[in-house]
């Protein structure tokens, strides 16, 4: 499976207008090859260089693998959004503290079943929701830095 965006390159620098010093709106994704099987999609987006603990972007499952894409500044079709790090529901994009570049992981899995959980569902509830299904996994990642 394989997950880009025409916004950025993996491993290249995310545009200011998907964090929180631009319009703090999701970039598109475009999920390809998935395998046999998908019935539905889950992504999570997470930053590890975050001071204290990882810090979760945006969780939403249960999208429909037929759109295989997800528009800009947008939920994707039929999904559910959980809880970030934030204490919000759906995306917050990259706001890391003055300084050094922080990376960010958009990884996207291929599941067997559609995920069943309530709207706002943590990171915890999310993976254990993940375990036994995941078919596939695609990863991107980008990097962002405030002055």
């Amino acid at each position: 499976m394989i997950l880009t965006t025409p916004a950025f390159k993996n491993g290249e620098p995310i545009p200011k207008k998907f964090t929180c010093e631009g319009g703090d709106i999701n970039p598109g994704l475009r999920i390809e090859n998935m395998p046999q099987g998908v019935k539905s999609l889950a992504l999570i987006m997470e930053d590890p260089d975050a001071p204290g603990a990882t810090f979760v972007h945006w969780i939403v499952w249960n999208i429909d693998p037929a759109a295989a894409f997800v528009k800009e500044e947008s939920k994707p079709s039929r999904s559910i959004e959980g809880t970030n790090s934030a204490a919000k529901i759906g995306y917050t994009g990259p706001c890391p503290p003055p300084g050094k570049p922080h990376h960010y992981f958009f990884k996207v899995y291929a599941l067997d079943a559609d995920m069943d959980l309530m709207p706002g569902a943590t990171r915890q509830e999310f993976e254990e929701a993940l375990a036994g299904h995941v078919l596939a996994e695609a990863e991107l990642m980008g990097t962002y830095a405030r002055e």
